[in-house]
Order: structure tokens, then C-alpha cells, then sequence
């Protein structure tokens, strides 16, 4: 992208746009905003800082609010009401000037000194850069959900960096072409980044732990998330149903062959309703599970049918240049 085709903030280009999803944090935002000038003021005066407030039913809008009415490099975007942190940030996205953006968290675990470390693997002709926690300050629990999320967007995305994602990342925003027109409730950044490009890269970073309240990424939600990503952007659930009605097949010749070479070398019958119970039972819960499968996946195609939104937003603040 050629500098005069950038967009312009106070009679300069956009150089860089920071998202930020925004959820319950207003005790974190104000340092944030503080720390995260101070660094982008050091790589580029051509920046932007987009809060997206996902309705956290908290002080988090009055906060931003301000920020956006004090500083015109700030605005801010609220929400309807809560559609999740990969909904707010493709909100943030696609509002996004800048030639490169990057995304972070609002609970300060990704340290924004450590943006400028993306932003040089970026220059060296990636597409996107994560910033992969050095180690990650979560709980158990939280650590072996994170760990289910990354494999299982490996399968959706299909690359090996999947292991390596994170919500701190920083990537070029041409690649927003690739999923200008998704529509639909389920959403992932990751996987939607891949319609776009495979130059990715992951470098190690800070991860500090969190400073106030509680992750809002609970084991549950994790889990639900990785399943929404399997069901909504991979057949694999479908593969793997697949694969089960074959070796349930494979299983029942096996019995089958079984009762008759019995039947006919020993005369001997099989015993009647324990085998047949175990028999219907075990084929039984591979048909449901098939069925359940299939079913998930027509419940998408209903909400897509449906045209539900990603997000919806209730209001924007910010330097009026920056909504046209």
C-alpha cells in the first residue's frame, strides 16, 4: 500500500491501528492507554487506538469515552450487547485505518512494550506475527483449556504456527479482503486471518500476570470456543464421524463373522440378550454422535440462512475524520 493511499489523522497517514477488545477492564484501561502511547509514540506519530467495548455492563465505556473525547489518535466503538472477544475484534478490524494493525488484550497480561518486537518480524515479510508467551501465567485448568483451543485450531487453520497463537498479534490489514463479506455469528480471527495468507510467524514474549478480576476465558468457555472453531470453519467433526461409521462397520463383520464361524464349528449359539444389548448399545452411540455432528453443522447453516450478525454497534466515539 502506497503512503498517499493511506487514510489521514490530523493531516498524516495512519501508519499503525491497535484494537483493543474491551470487557470488563475499567481498572486497567486508563494504564493502558498510558503505557500503549508511549510506545507507539516511539515507532510512528501516524497511529490510531480503537477500543471496542463489548458490553461489559462496568465503568469500561465512561473510560474510553473520555480517552476518545482527550485524544484524537483515540476511538471507541460500543457495542449492542456481549457477542465475545473474536466478534469485538473483527468489529475493531474492519474499522481499522492503519497500514498494520495489531491486536491486544485489555487486561495488561500482553505487555504493550512488546509491540515493537511484532512489528519488526512483521517487516521482515510476514503477513502476521503472534507473540507467543514466553510461559503463560494462567491457572492449571486454564493452561491445559489454552492448550485444547491451539491444537484444535491447528486442524482449522491447517498450519503449524496454530500452536503458537495468541490474542496478541500483529498482521497487515490488506488481509481484511480476504473476510470483508463473513457474516455469522461464530467467529475466529485466527482462521479467518488464514483466508488470507500463510506467511506466518510467532516470536516469544512477555506474559505478565493478570493484574485485577478475573479472565472472563473460563475452562467451559475455552472448550466452547474450540468446538465452535472445529464445527464452524473445519470438517474434521464430520471426517472424524466418518471415520467412526467405519470402524464400527469393520466391527460388525468382525462380530458377524465371529457368531457364524462359532455357530458352525462349535454349534454353539451365542448368548442371547447380553450380546445383543452390548451390540445395539455401542452401535446406537455411534449414531447419535454421527447424528449430533450433523446436526451442529445444519444448526450453523440456520444461523447463516438467517443472516445473524457478527455484532452489532450501538455507538461510536472519535475523531470524526477517522468515521468516514
Amino acid at each position: 500500500m502506497e503512503k498517499s493511499d493511506l487514510p489521514e489523522v490530523n493531516g498524516a497517514t495512519v501508519e499503525y491501528s491497535v484494537v483493543i477488545p474491551v470487557y470488563r477492564s475499567e481498572t486497567s484501561l486508563r494504564e493502558l492507554y498510558l503505557r500503549l502511547v508511549k510506545v507507539m509514540e516511539g515507532i510512528s506519530k501516524r497511529f490510531e487506538i480503537i477500543f471496542v467495548e463489548d458490553c461489559g455492563e462496568d465503568g469500561s465505556w465512561s473510560i474510553v469515552s473520555e480517552l476518545a473525547g482527550s485524544d484524537k489518535r483515540v476511538r471507541c466503538i460500543q457495542l449492542s450487547r456481549n457477542f465475545g472477544q473474536h466478534n469485538a475484534l473483527l468489529c475493531g478490524i474492519r474499522a481499522a485505518k492503519g497500514e498494520a494493525i495489531v491486536t491486544i488484550d485489555d487486561d495488561l497480561q500482553h505487555p504493550p512494550e512488546e509491540i515493537p518486537k511484532l512489528l519488526n518480524k512483521l517487516s521482515e515479510g510476514f503477513d502476521v506475527v503472534y507473540g507467543a508467551p514466553q510461559q503463560e501465567q494462567h491457572d492449571f485448568l486454564r493452561n491445559i483449556a489454552s492448550q485444547i483451543t491451539k491444537i484444535t485450531l491447528q486442524g482449522a487453520m491447517g498450519v503449524k504456527i496454530a500452536r503458537n497463537v495468541s490474542a496478541f498479534r500483529a498482521f497487515r490489514s490488506h488481509l481484511r479482503v480476504a473476510f470483508n463479506d463473513y457474516q455469522g455469528p461464530f467467529v475466529s480471527i485466527d482462521v479467518l486471518l488464514t483466508w488470507g495468507t500463510k506467511r506466518f510467524a510467532a516470536i516469544p514474549v512477555e506474559h505478565n500476570r493478570r493484574q485485577a478480576g478475573a479472565s472472563n476465558y473460563t475452562l467451559a468457555a475455552l472448550v466452547t470456543h474450540a468446538f465452535n472453531m472445529m464445527t464452524g470453519f473445519s470438517v474434521l467433526p464430520l471426517q472424524i464421524a466418518s471415520l467412526i461409521g467405519i470402524v464400527f462397520t469393520f466391527f460388525g463383520l468382525i462380530v458377524f463373522t465371529y457368531v457364524l464361524v462359532r455357530y458352525f464349528m462349535q454349534g454353539e449359539k451365542v448368548p442371547g440378550f447380553p450380546f445383543l444389548a452390548s451390540i445395539i448399545s455401542i452401535f446406537s452411540g455411534a449414531q447419535l454422535f454421527a447424528l449430533g455432528i450433523i446436526g451442529e453443522y445444519l444448526a450453523r447453516m440456520h444461523f447463516r440462512v438467517m443472516q445473524k450478525p457478527s455484532y452489532v454497534v450501538r455507538s461510536c466515539l472519535g475523531h470524526e475524520e477517522l468515521r468516514k
